[in-house]
């Protein structure tokens, strides 16, 4: 995967990671949705840091 396909690929990992998170944590199924949110903050995380290193670069 190239650098310009990563951002739109954890941008949609991001929006489904929470949506995931929102719905299985108001149904009761804490685990899975603890799983989706380490999964969210990771891909936040990596938005940050190819922000930052985009940035850097210019």
């Amino acid at each position: 995967m190239t650098d310009t396909n990563i951002r739109p690929v954890l941008w949609l990992v991001l929006i489904v990671s929470v949506a995931a998170n929102s719905v299985l944590s108001s149904r009761g199924s804490l685990l899975a949705g603890m799983v989706f949110g380490v999964i969210a903050l990771a891909s936040a995380v990596m938005l940050v840091v190819d922000h930052y290193r985009r940035r850097r670069s210019s």
